[in-house]
Order: C-alpha cells, then sequence, then structure tokens
C-alpha cells in the first residue's frame, strides 16, 4: 500500500513540475502573458475615451439617419470617423508596434526596408505634391457642389425627389473624389527600423530565455545562438516583404526556411547557433497567441454555412487523406501520413505542429510537411483568385472556398482581399473558425495513436498515455481564444473591432506570433539536412499525397460552399 501511496505521489510531483519544466507549458505561461497584457494595455488604458469617441459619432449616425432619406455628408462622416477609432492609436500602442515592427515593404532600394531619411521622405513627397494637390482641389470642389445640392434638397424639406436624387449624386461624387485624392496623397516619414529591430531583439531574447532556464538549458549560449537566429529571421521578412515577392505568395516564414536551409547544407549551421534552434518553443508560443484571433462572435456571424464549410469537410478531407496514404500510396511512416493530412486539411502549419506532437512525428516529417504546405500555398494564393475571377463566382462563394482551402491564414486575407472586401472577411471568417479544429484534431490524434497504431495486444488504452500525447499549448491556445471571445463579445460590435480586432490582437498578438513562427521556421531551416529528408520523398508519395488531397478538399470545400451559402440558407448569404 505504501509503494502503491507512494508512486501516485511520485506521479503527481512529476505533473506539477512539469508545469515549469516542459515546453509546452512554457508557451503557454509566455503566450498566456503576451496576450493578457495586450488586452490590459488596451482596454484598461482606452476604453472609457473609445467608448466616448464611439458615443459621439453614433450620436451623429442617429440624427443623420433620420434627418434625410439619404446618407448625408455628415453621416458618411461619421462613419469615416468610426473608422479611425482603433485601440492602436494610443502613442503606448504605437511605441509597443513600432519595438516590434518587421522590415517595411520595399521595391526598387533595398535599404528603404530599413531606412529612409528626411531627405528622402522629403523628395518623394514633392514627387506626388502635384499629383496629391490636384485631386484634393477636386475633392474640395466636389464637397462643395454636395454641400449645395444637400442644402437644396434640405431646405425642401427633402420633399422633392429630384432634388433628393442630385444631392445623393453629388455626395456619391464627392466620396469619389475623396477616395481618390487619398490614394493620391503621399506622406513619407523619415524612419530608422535599425534601434527598434536590435532593442526587440534584446526583448524577445531575455523573453524566451525565462522559459530556458527553467527548463534546464543554458541562457547564455541560447543568446549567443539567438542572435543568429534572429539575424535570419529579420532577412527573412527582409525579402519576404519585397513588393514581387509578396505578390507571388513568397513570404517571410517561406523565406526563413530557405534561408536557414541554405546555411544548414552548405556552409552548415554554426555550433554557436544550435542552442538557440527552439523551434517548437517559438511556434508553440504564437500558436498560443493565435488564440486571440479566433473569436467566437466573429464564428457566429457568418453562421451555420460557415460551420459546416470548416467543420464538415475538413474531418472528411483528414480522414480520406489519410486513408488514401496507407491504403493506396502504401506510405511506409504514418505519422507522416497523419501530418500532411492534418496540415493540408485543417490549417496549415499550426495543425502540422499539433498534429507531430501528438503523433509522435519526427523533426524530419514535420519539416517536409511544412515544406510542401507553404509551397503549395504560395502557388494557390495566387493561382485561386484569377481561377475564381475566370469562373465569375460570387465574392461570398469564392471567399469560402478560399478560406476553406488555402492553408496559412494570412495567404487566406491576402487572397480574399484579391476579390474584395466581402470576400476576404467570408474567407478570414472560414480559416478562423477552422482553427478551432485544432485542438480537436490533436486530442483525436493522439487517442487514435494510443488505441490503433501503438497499441499493444492486451494493454488498455491508457488515459494518461494520451494526455502525455495531447500537446498541452493547445490549452493555451482554447484558453486565450475563450477570453477574447468573452471580452469581444461584451464590448459590442463598434467596440470589439477597437479593442480587439484593431487594438490588442492586431496590433500586438498578430505580430509578435509572425515573428514567433518566423524565428521557428528559421530554426527549422537551420536544423535540416537535405539527405535526412531524402528519404522520406521515396517514389514521390508526400506530394502526391498533398496533391491528390488537396484536390479534393478543392472540390469537396466548393461544393458544400456553393450547397450551403446559396441553396440552404441564402437568406444568410444576403446579409454578409
Amino acid at each position: 500500500m505504501a509503494s502503491g501511496q507512494e508512486f501516485v505521489r511520485d506521479k503527481a510531483q512529476t505533473a506539477f513540475s512539469d508545469l515549469w519544466r516542459k515546453e509546452d507549458y512554457w508557451a503557454i505561461w509566455l503566450g498566456f502573458f503576451i496576450a493578457l497584457l495586450a488586452a490590459w494595455f488596451i482596454f484598461f488604458s482606452q476604453k472609457t475615451d473609445i467608448q466616448a469617441a464611439f458615443d459621439k459619432q453614433n450620436a451623429i449616425l442617429e440624427t443623420e439617419s433620420k434627418k434625410a432619406p439619404f446618407k448625408t455628408i455628415e453621416y458618411l462622416n461619421a462613419v469615416e470617423a468610426k473608422g479611425k477609432i482603433r485601440g492602436s492609436n494610443s502613442e503606448i500602442s504605437k511605441t509597443i508596434s513600432g519595438i516590434i515592427a518587421t522590415p517595411k515593404r520595399w521595391a526598387g532600394s533595398p535599404l528603404s526596408s530599413f531606412i529612409m531619411s528626411k531627405e528622402e521622405a522629403d523628395a518623394k513627397n514633392a514627387a506626388g505634391k502635384a499629383k496629391a494637390d490636384e485631386a484634393a482641389a477636386a475633392a474640395k470642389e466636389a464637397l462643395g457642389k454636395a454641400q449645395a445640392a444637400q442644402k437644396a434638397a434640405e431646405a425642401a424639406g427633402f420633399a422633392d425627389a429630384n432634388l433628393n436624387k442630385d444631392a445623393q449624386a453629388a455626395i456619391e461624387a464627392w466620396q469619389k473624389a475623396k477616395d481618390a485624392a487619398a490614394k493620391a496623397a503621399t506622406s513619407a516619414k523619415p524612419y530608422n527600423m535599425f534601434p527598434n529591430l536590435i532593442i526587440f531583439m534584446v526583448i524577445c531574447g531575455l523573453f524566451f530565455s525565462i522559459g530556458i532556464l527553467f527548463m534546464g538549458q543554458n541562457v547564455p549560449k541560447f543568446l549567443v545562438g539567438f542572435i543568429f537566429v534572429y539575424f535570419i529571421t529579420v532577412l527573412a521578412f527582409f525579402l519576404g516583404n519585397e513588393t514581387t515577392m509578396r505578390k507571388y505568395g513568397l513570404g517571410s516564414e517561406a523565406w526563413a526556411i530557405i534561408l536557414g536551409m541554405l546555411i544548414a547544407n552548405t556552409v552548415r549551421t554554426p555550433a554557436f547557433a544550435k542552442p538557440a534552434l527552439q523551434t517548437e518553443f517559438f511556434i508553440k508560443t504564437g500558436l498560443v497567441l493565435l488564440g486571440a484571433e479566433v473569436l467566437f462572435d466573429k464564428i457566429i456571424a457568418i453562421g451555420i454555412p460557415g460551420i459546416f464549410v470548416a467543420w464538415v469537410v475538413t474531418p472528411i478531407v483528414l480522414v480520406s487523406t489519410y486513408i488514401f496514404g496507407q491504403k493506396v500510396l502504401k506510405m511506409e511512416s504514418k505519422t507522416l501520413n497523419i501530418v500532411i493530412s492534418a496540415d493540408m486539411s485543417v490549417c496549415g502549419t499550426s495543425a502540422a505542429i499539433a498534429t507531430a506532437a501528438a503523433s509522435k512525428a519526427k523533426k524530419e516529417e514535420l519539416t517536409l510537411a511544412i515544406g510542401i504546405s507553404l509551397t503549395f500555398t504560395a502557388i494557390m494564393m495566387v493561382v485561386m483568385p484569377m481561377f475564381i475571377k475566370a469562373l465569375g463566382l460570387p465574392d461570398v462563394l469564392g471567399g469560402a472556398w478560399i478560406g476553406g482551402t488555402i492553408d496559412a491564414t494570412g495567404a487566406v486575407a491576402a487572397a480574399g482581399a484579391v476579390l474584395g472586401p466581402k470576400a476576404m472577411y467570408v474567407a478570414a471568417t472560414i480559416k478562423m473558425i477552422q482553427n478551432v479544429l485544432i485542438g480537436v484534431t490533436a486530442f483525436c490524434v493522439a487517442v487514435y495513436w494510443c488505441a490503433k497504431v501503438e497499441c499493444v495486444e492486451g494493454q488498455r488504452v491508457s488515459a494518461m498515455e494520451i494526455w502525455h500525447r495531447f500537446p498541452k499549448f493547445v490549452l493555451g491556445f482554447l484558453a486565450v481564444s475563450i477570453i477574447y471571445s468573452l471580452l469581444s463579445g461584451s464590448f459590442g460590435s463598434d467596440m470589439s473591432r477597437a479593442i480587439i480586432s484593431n487594438g490588442a490582437s492586431g496590433s500586438m498578438t498578430v505580430p509578435l506570433r509572425g515573428w514567433f513562427f518566423a524565428l521557428a521556421f528559421a530554426s527549422i531551416g537551420l536544423s535540416t539536412n537535405f539527405r535526412e529528408l531524402a528519404h522520406y520523398f521515396k517514389g514521390g508519395k508526400p506530394v502526391i499525397l498533398y496533391v491528390c488531397g488537396q484536390t479534393f478538399n478543392l472540390i469537396l470545400t466548393l461544393f458544400m460552399a456553393w450547397l450551403m451559402f446559396y441553396k440552404v440558407f441564402p437568406d444568410i448569404t444576403a446579409k454578409i
């Protein structure tokens, strides 16, 4: 009896000590800390001011909506003013955003990604001044005509249909002229990215060092290596932000892996950098932050059609692709099979990391799955919008198709934006709904692997073994999602957009997640040997699996989106 009690006590002590010794838990603690700190900065420091600003503009909208049978100048100005109310407008938010900013987009001069002198900014503004002044003058003239037409309609008590029609036409012309003036305006400001990049390197290195210390690793060696990994990551952002690279989907994530692999397989990764190749620590912390982008009220807003597209198609494709790999392709590695299937069907890298942890896949298998995913994501984000336009599909259908099939969240938003704002909204929301399945997928894979793949005959499936396999960072992802969803739901649409989407999440957790993912991809590249990967490419089966699975995914997602949005729930579609 005593020995049994000691065994239970030892197990409990081990489980408790895991809370500060294991990577998954430190990903939770660090990610959770950032998410809560971001919400605190925005919510507690600005909530009252933001609410007062919305109340002022909403009062104008209410008055103006009752005043005239068309949207008046004052009404449209209030709408524009509401759009500019953001949690990221405060000085502290701007300071933080500046520190965590990545190199800027650039074309022509590479140095412009990092620095622009006052002389260069003045020259750039001067070059476009004539065009900007002309557009501003045209907008001012259009405003004068709109004001005159609106006054004429108002003088008639808005009872004259012709005067109302003239006023509405003049206001629409003013809106177009104002939009043209905004596009023509040049407001280049001098900047120097280097100081903030250095500051963020120090902060980020020390931040992860907390976990490194408690996990029993060498902090000084980690910090020395981190400088090298960080340099590769900055270079990846620099290359990924070149306009042509962005156009064709070759972003920072892909460049981080490419640069890392080139170094690892030519001059070799320096020995001093290896302690900082904390791939899973970086990406798991980023995945916890991803929870801040998965908001339940946004999921509910798009309704049952989006849930069907994301939650019905995804598991069908996942299971079918895995069976195809085992029964038809006869893939030797079941772990490679399931990681590629999850990566392709759920949500790309995030699902691959969770599934690899649950199935205990090899590092090389995860690297291969992510590499294939990033390659096809770059292709699909360029080709799909072109194909959708060629077919003449509606924006909602095109957006749903993109959201349910393209792997990476950023690529989904970029591809949807090509079709228009409505398509981008639908695409991003469906991808958000799909992201919820990260935890479900990880749990199901952990159970299946314990019960079927690695089961021992005569031995019962242990709940403890399932718990050990289950990637704990998923709990952090779900906790952050729940907290941010509760905050968002309690604010109302205006406050939620300002405080969450354009505040805590949009200006803080999203860019930090991007940094952590890029650090992870650089680490993947720097620790990857082509010769180790060659074995897994035998017969080209991984690529065949991805292509066949994605083809099935494309067909089934398009059918389900058409069926749900246009046949079963057309009333919901009409409101989007």
